[in-house]
This record gives structure tokens, C-alpha cells and sequence, in this order.
């Protein structure tokens, strides 16, 4: 960038203090990925209080609904490296270690109670909070959970103290719960519950069983999402083969464990070192020699160049507004409610995962978002006008940033409007129909049937 000192004079004459503009050069080549700082940001390892642009807007507008869908906190690897040890990671929740949270220890007391909660299905056999002293595979952790009492305890000030969304006589049925059927996203929804709602009732606590990753529930039956999802995994696998250095690290970590590379590979070794990094226990030795943070960085690296070629690519976006209908669908429905003076599910919850939020990302066409860190939010907002009470607004707020105007549905509205968020019927028109037009097709079945000319 060039910084050009302006000296702009006042109406009055007198000349104020300089001020810079910032031009930017437009041939400057994109900055290069640091995959050491793209790593950080992902662990999200809470340290500093974050500042959040939630519950914003001018003072006659009144906050009605609030729908929260996020990604469980930190946790144990899904996957092993061969022939390794294991990281040495407890999964014991201790107040007095860090990162903590000043109610983890109320937190605790108050999952051993809940008892009384309704639990669908396989939820209710669940442990409300983790507890063994090695982690289990894919198990929260405690920096997960402090991640997900931060986040609750932030909308809580925003939502509850400041708007007063839910009040303290708050019923069942103005929350509505939903999480996949993994410890890991239970716990996380409990922990950001149990700062936003402190000491809540159990009895009021309805949670539902939700069996799909992106949330489909009974509209899951769409072959060309998985046309286009397995389109997208050729591309992958093609990117990962063009890259030399990536198979140089592969074979070299292949070595220093002494399996093949292509076992290597399929052990997804990415998930394993990128818990060895947030928690920053030493990558995994062997007698032959040590993964080292240059081979961590190669495979960072390649992940982060997979992300930017995927948004260029298009075929994850098609398989996105695909499998993040039914789900976005369900979001306008009750927000359409809510508009017409419902006073149920005004607070939503559902817990999920990261192949959750992607999709839902890249389908509202916010294609500058990060790749889902750990403990991640995305905020729907729904604001009704005081000055003109049958208006309804929507915001968008991804890790506390607003993202509305990056929506492809609110970008040319932003240029003609001056209002800072977006009309409700931008928004349902965008689901019931504009998601459709690329297949060429006027509803969900019809583009989950139409093949590509």
C-alpha cells in the first residue's frame, strides 16, 4: 500500500491536522500465507477478551431473535499417527489450570445435576462434561469447554444483559437446542448454555438429537449434493498430487515412523500435530529422528492453499447451497415466525462441527471467512424497526465480526441503503428461491435431481 498524505481544507478555512488515505496498489501480490499464524488463530487458545460486534444497531431497533450455530471447542485428535505416542493431553476439568474460566468450577457442579434434562435419543447417555485423564479420541477438552463458556458468557452481556432477550422468567419454549450425537459438541452447547443461562433449570432444557453433519433432518435425500461433494474430493486429491513438497514431507514423516506414506496419509496426520501445536506439547520422536515444525508447516501450508483454491473452484459451493438448504430453510422459516409476533425458539442453539459451518459459510457466499476455527460462532440476528415495527432486519456475525454485506444476497443492497443491516425478505427470498437459480432450478428437489449440462 501507499500511504499519500492529504491536506484537505475546512469550510472555515483553516487548515486541520493531516490526514492519510490509504490507496492501494493493485498490483501488490496477495500477501503469503503464514501457516504458523493461520494455525494460532484456528487453536483459538483462549488469552485476550475479544471485542465482538454483536448485538449493534441504532437505538430504535429491538433485538427479537437470535439463532447461534457453532463448532465445539478444542479436542483430542480424531485420528492417530501410526507407531506414535499419543499426545499427553488431560481431559480432567481442574479450575486451577489453565486456560480456565472463573465459573468452571460452578460449570462442573451444575452438569452433575442434570438429570433432569430432556434428552433425546442417544444424548441422554452422553457425559454432560469430559473426564478421563488421557483423552479419549475426539473428546472435548478443557480449553475446549473455557472456549464455549467464553462464548456464552460474551452473548450473555450482549443478548441478555444489554437487550434483555430472555428474561429472567424465561420458558422451554423460547429456547430451541439441537446437537449432533458427539460428546464433543454436547458439552460444548452445555458450556455455552451454562454462561449465557447461569444456573438454568434443568427441566427447561430440551436438547435434540440432530444425526447429520450439515443439519439436513428429514430433507437429506439429494444425489447431486453428493455429486458435487465427490466432485469436490477429486479436486482435492488432484491439488495434493501436483504438490512436491507435500509428498517430500510425506515420505520423509513416513520414514522417521517407519510405515508407508500412503498409510501416513490416510492417518490424516494434519488433526494429530494440529493438537500438538495448540497445546504446545513437542511433535512425536521416534528412534530414526523427530516431525518437526517444518513438516508441520508444509502440510498447514498445503491446507491453507486447498482452502483458496476450493473458493475459486466453485464445486464445494454448489455441494454448499445443497447441503445447507434444508438447514438455512429451517433458519428462515422460524425467523419468518418470529416477524409475525411468535414468541417461541426466540434463542437457538445448535452445536455442531466444522464440516457444519463451512458449507453454511460459503453458501451465503461470505467467501473471505476462515476455515472454522475451534469454538467457532456464526450469529443471525433478527431486528425489528421501532420507527416501523412491521420492518424486520437480519444481521450476520461470524466470530463476532460483521459479515452481512459480505452475504451474496445483501452486497448490492448495502450500496443503495443506508440502513446497517439487511431486510428479513433478502434474506428468505435468497433461501426460497436465489439459491437455486446456478442449478437452473426453481426448489431444493429440483436441484437435488437436475444433472449439469
Amino acid at each position: 500500500v501507499h500511504l499519500i498524505p492529504v491536506n484537505p481544507v475546512r469550510e472555515d478555512g483553516l487548515n486541520p491536522k493531516s490526514r492519510k488515505r490509504i490507496m492501494p496498489d493493485l498490483l501488490t501480490e496477495p500477501p503469503a500465507i503464514d501457516p504458523l499464524y493461520e494455525a494460532q488463530v484456528y487453536c483459538n487458545v483462549p488469552t485476550i477478551a475479544e471485542r465482538s460486534m454483536e448485538g449493534h444497531a441504532p437505538h430504535y431497533f429491538k433485538l427479537v431473535s437470535v439463532q447461534v450455530l457453532i463448532r465445539h471447542g478444542d479436542r483430542y485428535p480424531l485420528y492417530a499417527i501410526p507407531k506414535t505416542k499419543r499426545p499427553d493431553i488431560d481431559c480432567l476439568l481442574l479450575p486451577s489450570r489453565k486456560p480456565s474460566h472463573p465459573q468452571l468450577e460452578a460449570f462442573i457442579k451444575h452438569m452433575s445435576k442434570g438429570s433432569a434434562a430432556q434428552m433425546d435419543g442417544s444424548l441422554s447417555s452422553l457425559p454432560r462434561y469430559p473426564s478421563h485423564s488421557l483423552c479419549e479420541m475426539g473428546e472435548l477438552t478443557q480449553t475446549g469447554v473455557v472456549q464455549h463458556l467464553r462464548n456464552g458468557q460474551l452473548l450473555r452481556e450482549i443478548y441478555i444483559n444489554k437487550h434483555k432477550l430472555l428474561l429472567s422468567d424465561w420458558t422451554a419454549k423460547q429456547l430451541y437446542l439441537e446437537t449432533t450425537g458427539k460428546s464433543r459438541t454436547l458439552q460444548s452447547a452445555l458450556a455455552l448454555l451454562y454462561t449465557f443461562l447461569p444456573d438454568f433449570e434443568w427441566k427447561k432444557i430440551n436438547l435434540r438429537h440432530q444425526w447429520s453433519t450439515i443439519f439436513c433432518s428429514g430433507s437429506c435425500d439429494c444425489p447431486m449434493r453428493n455429486h458435487y461433494l465427490e466432485e469436490e474430493q477429486r479436486r482435492q486429491y488432484s491439488l495434493r498430487v501436483k504438490n512436491g513438497d507435500l509428498e517430500k514431507i510425506y515420505v520423509d514423516m513416513a520414514k522417521i515412523v517407519g510405515i508407508p506414506t500412503r498409510q501416513l496419509r490416510a492417518s490424516n496426520p494434519i488433526d494429530s500435530l494440529l493438537c500438538y501445536f495448540c497445546h504446545n506439547v513437542s511433535f512425536p520422536c521416534t528412534k530414526t529422528g523427530c516431525i518437526s515444525m517444518e513438516h508441520f508447516k508444509v502440510i498447514k501450508r498445503h491446507q491453507l492453499e486447498d482452502e483458496r483454491e476450493r473458493q475459486e473452484k466453485k464445486l464445494y459451493f454448489l455441494y454448499a447451497l445443497l447441503a445447507t438448504h434444508p438447514l438455512l430453510n429451517q433458519t428462515v422459516n422460524r425467523l419468518q415466525r418470529i416477524a409475525e409476533g411468535k414468541k417461541e425458539e426466540v434463542f437457538v442453539l445448535y452445536s455442531a462441527h466444522d464440516v457444519t459451518l463451512s458449507p453454511v459459510l460459503s453458501a451465503l457466499g461470505v467467501t473471505e471467512a476462515r476455515f472454522p476455527r475451534f469454538a467457532a460462532r456464526l450469529v443471525f440476528e433478527l431486528w425489528q424497526d421501532g420507527k416501523r415495527p412491521k420492518d424486520h432486519f437480519v444481521r450476520i456475525l461470524y466470530n463476532g465480526a460483521d459479515v452481512t454485506f459480505q452475504t451474496s444476497f445483501c452486497k448490492d443492497y448495502h450500496k443503495r441503503s443506508s440502513k446497517p443491516m439487511c431486510p428479513l425478505e433478502k434474506f428468505v427470498s435468497f433461501v426460497k428461491r436465489d439459491m437455486f437459480l446456478v442449478f437452473n432450478s426453481t426448489s431444493y428437489y429440483d436441484a437435488c435431481r437436475r444433472r449439469p449440462l
